[in-house]
């Protein structure tokens, strides 16, 4: 029998729904207290095993604040004796040990996920909390390029999530994936160069794990996110990725800072060589095309454009691209060409290139459309086609339903305000009534 530590968390108590909800969202300051009123884990003894200071335990318990750092969910997931796939882990070296043999308990040797548990979590908290057993391959002792390649090839499956789901399902299954990696990187040994690429794949899935955050309405986290992807991607002397994650905190940092982020998207086009992948290169320029447009600056954006669509006119058949950029194709560079014209108010630039994009477009990402419909709406708008952008504003709104995203409502919230005095319109009233309460 291993140790058992004086927090650790009985077995009903893990099993119960609401701890199994508090655990997959990460919010310890809601099992702190369940583990005190219902167990009987004083503050003390949690802060004591888990290495937080008693105040902050208190504080997290009270709702304040948020554990963030891989190594304090570990060393918190260690304390309480939590099954890694509760937190996104991989299995805990103690978790076989304490296994208790017998048919209730799970193939894996993990807490058994009960199918109300599974249904109830799915109406609050997204699709991403039905799957709190993500099967993940079970940690080697010493990483081949053998192993590698098959976390490669998980990821890129896991990736394509995002062409239908939102952030606010799919933040929990990258986290997961990071949090994995992770802990590989920091517990396996390796054979010739597999730790350079295990900390390369890490930077493609904090890059994902990000842009999940900032699609779910996690912006502190997607920065945290980034910011650690260009770590990783320096690291193993990754440029494409490295260029990426500078790109990725530039689209990020212009709702705030719009010089800061302009100076990302140039500096990740400096990362640019001859060897860097077509789809790399437009990507890159993309975003900078899309950061001089919020900046106003329409020379600047109509160059990087066209560098952009250089990029993908040289491409060569049969040229490798990365995975994580192969969604930028030519019309990808056409939507974002009509969202760069719609910011710099430039209207009947917009609405045709828009217009053909979006027609080309398929409504079975939904998420993505309803995005491109509203900067479609935006230009009739300032155009002054009142009743074609409230039809567009509909059929946004149609796509946007049921998506865990934040980004469409933000988007679309305004432009019901600017359609609000056109109401007299039946086409704007009828969309005004709908969305009303």
């Amino acid at each position: 029998m291993t140790y058992q530590p004086p927090t650790a968390l009985p077995r009903d108590l893990l099993a119960d729904d609401d701890v199994q909800r508090a655990l997959s969202a990460h919010d310890f300051g809601l099992v702190f207290r369940i583990a005190r009123e219902r167990a009987g884990i004083s503050y003390s003894k949690i802060a004591a095993e888990c290495d937080i200071k008693p105040d902050r335990v208190g504080t997290l318990a009270r709702g304040q604040g948020r554990i963030t750092s891989f190594e304090k969910v570990v060393q918190i997931a260690d304390a309480l004796r939590v099954p890694g796939h509760l937190v996104g882990l991989a299995p805990r070296p103690w978790e076989t040990a304490d296994a208790p043999a017998g048919p209730s308990h799970a193939e894996n040797g993990s807490t058994p996920v009960h199918r109300r548990t599974i249904l109830r979590a799915a109406g609050t908290s997204g699709l991403a909390a039905t799957l709190p057993a993500l099967h993940r391959p079970q940690a080697p002792h010493r990483v081949t390029d053998a192993d590698v390649d098959r976390l490669r090839e998980r990821t890129a499956r896991l990736r394509a999530l995002d062409e239908i789901l939102g952030g606010g399902d799919t933040y929990r299954v990258y986290l997961g994936e990071v949090q994995y990696t992770k802990d590989l990187l920091k517990r396996a040994t390796f054979s010739g160069g597999c730790r350079l690429r295990l900390t390369a794949l890490l930077a493609e899935q904090a890059q994902q794990a990000g842009w999940a955050a900032f699609d779910g309405g996690r912006p502190r986290d997607a920065v945290a996110f980034y910011e650690e992807s260009r770590l990783a991607a320096q690291d193993a002397q990754d440029s494409d990725l490295y260029g990426n994650s500078l790109a990725f905190l530039a689209y990020k940092t212009l709702a705030d800072d719009r010089r800061t982020a302009a100076a990302f998207a140039q500096d990740s086009c400096t990362t640019i060589t001859d060897r860097t992948p077509a789809t790399v290169r437009a990507l890159l320029h993309e975003r900078l095309a899309w950061a001089c447009a919020v900046t106003g600056d329409a020379p600047a954006t109509e160059q990087a454009l066209a560098a952009a669509r250089q990029d993908l006119d040289d491409a060569q058949d049969g040229e490798p691209q990365p995975g994580w950029s192969t969604w930028v194709d030519h019309n990808e560079l056409d939507i974002m060409t009509g969202r760069c014209w719609t910011e710099l108010r430039r209207p009947l630039r917009a609405v045709p290139v828009l217009t053909a994009a979006l027609d080309r477009f398929s409504d079975d990402h939904a998420r993505d459309k309803a995005l491109y419909l509203s900067w479609l709406a935006d230009a009739y708008l300032m155009a002054g086609e009142v009743e074609q952008a409230a039809e567009t504003v509909r059929r946004a709104l149609e796509l946007a339903t049921g998506v865990a995203s934040t980004r469409p409502r933000q988007r679309i919230t305004p432009l019901l305000d600017r359609l609000g005095p056109h109401a007299g319109i039946a086409a704007v009233r009828d969309l005004l009534e709908r969305t009303a309460g």
